[in-house]
């Protein structure tokens, strides 16, 4: 039997691994350029997910209300993940970690579930780490960045886990 490697995901306090990934839209961007000058939520993600389904809407409404820069990773296919956003209506950054790239993002940050956000202050070191689905934990992002992300009409639970 071949032994699995044991990723470690990332903690609050470590600093974030750089990395360069391609945009869904055209370029690329990296963690060094997207913490230069301002926090950052990235929020690791695959497209079959119902975890994933049910968290980046939330996260969408943050994004819109630009109460915080928030970058989607998807770890898959461009075209795959084009339908996912039009589907969900995501209008975030997005940027690609996929199979063909060995998932160079997703294993340097330790995932190994999704969805996993990591809250990044300027310059890249880790504030927060969220994995799966947690109500007061998005309540308390939409909170710190102004906005009622949660409404009454919402009825998710508590908490899923990714």
């Amino acid at each position: 039997m071949r032994r699995q490697r044991t990723l470690r995901l990332l903690e609050p306090g470590e600093s974030a691994p750089d990395f360069s990934l391609e945009r869904l839209d055209g370029g690329s961007d990296s963690l060094a350029k997207l913490a230069a000058e301002t926090s950052v939520l990235l929020a690791f993600l695959k497209i079959s997910c119902p975890i994933c389904q049910l968290t980046l809407p939330f996260l969408e409404r943050i994004h819109a209300a630009g109460g915080l820069r928030i970058v989607a990773i998807s770890q898959n296919a461009p075209r795959d993940t084009r339908r996912f956003n039009q589907e969900f209506g995501l209008t975030m950054p997005t940027l690609l970690d996929t199979e063909s790239s060995g998932y160079a993002a997703s294993n340097a940050y330790g995932i190994s579930s999704v969805p996993t956000m990591f809250l990044l202050e300027k310059g890249g070191r880790i504030s927060r780490v969220m994995e799966g689905w947690n109500r007061k934990e998005i309540e308390q992002l939409g909170a710190e960045t102004g906005v009622n992300v949660i409404r009454d009409s919402d009825h998710v639970p508590a908490w899923k886990a990714g």
